[in-house]
């Protein structure tokens, strides 16, 4: 049997999707220029976003107790490390991970 409610529910979600994967191209179509906000804020929140994640990651580190924060500053230098060396977001991001899991389950 169908359960309704939950067919209902994904049918919702799926246009709310679409909707907002649509929206860009219905407000701001090819012929037509891009208002100067947007395009300022496309420069501009990626910064803040990452600036935003950092701030969040880092958020819960204690340096007044063992491991004084030594494992989250070792992931951070080989995320930036890796980041200018390869200029590969995901490498970096993954890698720094594996960093940070090693040194946290292996090493501290």
């Amino acid at each position: 049997m169908i359960d309704v409610h939950a067919l209902l529910q994904v049918l919702v979600m799926a246009a709310v999707i679409a909707f907002t994967r649509f929206l860009p191209f219905l407000a701001f179509p090819e012929g037509r220029k891009t208002p100067k906000v947007i395009t300022y804020l496309g420069n501009v929140l990626p910064y803040a976003i990452i600036g935003m994640l950092v701030v969040y990651c880092f958020k819960g580190v204690s340096v007044l107790r063992y491991p004084w924060g030594l494992p989250e500053l070792a992931a951070a230098v080989f995320v930036a490390g890796t980041y200018v060396w390869l200029r590969n977001t995901l490498v970096s991001v993954f890698g720094g991970v594996a960093v940070y899991m090693l040194l946290v389950q292996l090493v501290f």
